[in-house]
């Protein structure tokens, strides 16, 4: 299972940029199956003065940091655009960011990783589900590490004397 968010104000399509997304949906998906686990809204970003940056309405703050916090452990984020500074970003904390057109249908992109999943093709899904199989398998050892038990096995025949 891999986690993907979706900059979206309906739920349905991709149809914001990431940066000023007044909010962003996130689903769980594995093969067959896509479970909604969360919605983020944010407060809206604008431009601070003239010459002033975009930020948060009424601060100075980056509007993007919120953002960035919400998508953490999602393997990729949806967008209909992402400005390079915030792909960069994105990419530093493991996230895959992904530009589609305005208006795609999230449930078009969901069973296309559904897909993925079970047959491969989109290499960021490889990625993401070799990562999440190694995290599971790391976690599987460190739930019960009173139930590990080590043995020494054999290394050559000569060992059997």
């Amino acid at each position: 299972m891999i986690r993907v968010a979706f900059a979206s104000n309906d739920r349905r399509t991709v149809n914001l940029h990431f940066g000023g997304a007044e909010s962003l949906v996130i689903y769980d998906i594995a093969p067959g199956q896509a479970d909604l686990v969360g919605v983020g809204t944010f407060m809206k970003a604008e431009q601070i003065g003239e010459t002033g940056r975009v930020g948060l309405t009424g601060t100075v703050h980056d509007k993007v940091l919120p953002k960035l916090d919400f998508v953490e452990g999602c393997a990729a984020v949806y967008a209909a655009s992402i400005g390079t500074s915030s792909i960069r970003r994105l990419m530093a904390q493991g996230v895959q960011p992904i530009i589609v057109d305005n208006g795609h249908d999230i449930l078009d992109l969901l069973n296309e990783v559904s897909l993925a999943l079970v047959h491969g093709g989109l290499s960021w899904v490889e990625r993401a589900k070799a990562k999440a199989d190694a995290a599971a398998v790391a976690n599987r050892l460190q739930e019960n590490p009173a139930d590990r038990e080590t043995h020494r096995l054999l290394t050559s025949v000569d060992e059997l004397e």
